[in-house]
């Protein structure tokens, strides 16, 4: 048994800022919250701690293409065009290679505030297209590599099948995602085993779109959700809007809601050309919309109605996407701002009953994150330890108070502010670096190379 205490100054729990905070914790899980307490001897003291944040979307290879697809091509540039340059570097990497650019990106997000990823992985075989021996091959380096960094794990295993609407063959350049209904169940069922050694690890189904699997093929595979979660990409770009109108009649959200029973489970990832009566059925679902404001906006995606959607009692989340950049604060931050710039307004997304938009956004994507990804986020007696300080000496904090912190943190610091980061009850950064970070680190350098060269 493994017993430890921290002592914070201040402390965001459920309820709101508490001063004076101790917390026991043992075997990883708080056993013990005591507020207005002094620190004990012993006592690990910290000025300013926050729960960690879902990080409700990742791919984590795509890490290692961070900055190389900034170039003008021959043609216009879109989202269709970078998908080119993704496969091309799908080709060249192994189970190596996917384990080392995953650590790589796990370190990151834990260096930026994100305590869970979800992982929604799509490479499921070798370059040629056929399954590896162990069809879980690659999902078990990617759980490898969250038990490396210690970052937890939702890992969403997903189900492709096709090139387009209609249910269209698949491409060649497509052959390492591809799965039948039936493999799928295996690659579910050999996923759950290659997470059944990590804490808190969450295994749910990912049918990648409505583009890769017709609806009649993700209701049949939903029972392998077994009540967990479920995730898909839809309406990220107006060409899927587009496509999907001329093949059905109906825009991607609105078909997705009249022929699957979306609820609480599901987590649309993007949903950004929405209309009203698509926003007002998904938050009567009780829905998450997963929102990567950093990577919609490298991609050129649009802005998800963020501000409409929260209006009606909507729920979000954000995620890392591409993870061209990682940085818990920056995607709320870019979030906020696009509603700006799309609305010519200030603090579009702080409530009436949280005027702090720092303090509104972290709250909504900590409470719509943790729905997402099938885990509690919040710090309070039973639950994991999973704990951001920040840095109360910087700059960007100095002379600022409890949602002040929070303003300062997202619109001020970023992740430069991130002091400590402790998952269940272990202290994984110090001082804003990982524990690992020059091996991982070392790894990742020598796997792109490989990668790279052979491209």
């Amino acid at each position: 048994m493994s017993r430890t205490a921290l002592w914070f100054r201040s402390l965001l729990l459920p309820d709101g800022w508490a001063d004076g905070v101790r917390l026991v914790i043992v075997d990883g899980r708080i056993e013990g919250l005591m507020k207005d307490a002094p620190a004990e001897p012993g006592d690990e003291r910290h000025e300013i701690g926050l729960p960690g944040l879902p990080n409700l979307h990742s791919h984590a290879f795509q890490r290692g293409m961070a900055g190389l697809t900034e170039r003008r091509g021959s043609t216009e540039d879109s989202f269709w065009t970078w998908r080119e340059a993704m496969y091309r570097f799908v080709d060249h990497m192994g189970p190596d290679e996917v384990e080392a650019i995953a650590a790589q990106a796990f370190l990151e997000m834990l260096e930026g505030g994100f305590t869970r990823v979800g992982e929604f992985h799509y490479v499921h075989h070798d370059a040629s297209g056929a399954p590896y021996s162990n069809i879980a091959e690659l999902a078990t380096r990617i759980a490898a590599a969250a038990g490396e960094t210690g970052i937890a794990l939702t890992l969403l295993p997903v189900f492709y099948l096709h090139a387009g609407f209609g249910g269209l063959p698949a491409a060649p350049a497509q052959r390492r995602f591809v799965n039948d209904v039936g493999r799928y169940g295996k690659l579910i069922e050999a996923s759950r085993r290659s997470v059944s050694s990590l804490s808190g690890a969450v295994v749910g189904i990912a049918p990648h779109s409505l583009r890769a699997a017709t609806p009649e093929e993700i209701a049949q595979i939903l029972p392998l959700a077994e009540g967990g979660p479920v995730h898909i990409h839809v309406a990220e770009q107006t060409k899927e809007v587009e496509d999907c109108l001329a093949w059905s009649g109906k825009r991607p959200v609105g078909l997705l809601l009249d022929r699957l029973p979306v609820d609480e489970r599901w987590c649309l990832v993007h949903a950004t050309h929405v209309s009203e009566a698509e926003i007002d059925g998904v938050a009567a679902r009780r829905a998450v919309v997963g929102l990567c404001p950093i990577t919609e906006a490298n991609l050129g995606d649009g802005l998800f109605p963020a501000q409409s959607f929260l209006d009606r009692g909507g729920r979000f989340g954000v995620g890392s996407d591409s993870n061209v950049l990682i940085d818990a604060a920056e995607e709320l931050r870019l979030l906020e701002y696009g509603q700006r710039l799309s609305l010519r307004t200030r603090n579009a997304l702080a409530r009436t009953a949280t005027p702090s938009v720092g303090r509104s956004l972290f709250d909504t994507a900590l409470a719509g994150g943790a729905q997402a990804l099938g885990a509690p986020a919040t710090l309070a007696v039973g639950h994991s330890a999973d704990i951001v300080s920040l840095k109360a000496e910087d700059e960007a904090l100095a002379h600022r108070h409890h949602d002040q912190w929070l303003d300062a943190w997202i619109f001020a610091g970023g992740r430069r502010t991130v002091d400590c980061v402790w998952r269940v009850g272990a202290r994984l950064v110090s001082g804003g670096r990982h524990i690992h970070r020059e091996s991982i680190g070392r790894r990742y350098r020598q796997a792109l190379h490989r990668v790279l060269q052979s491209s």
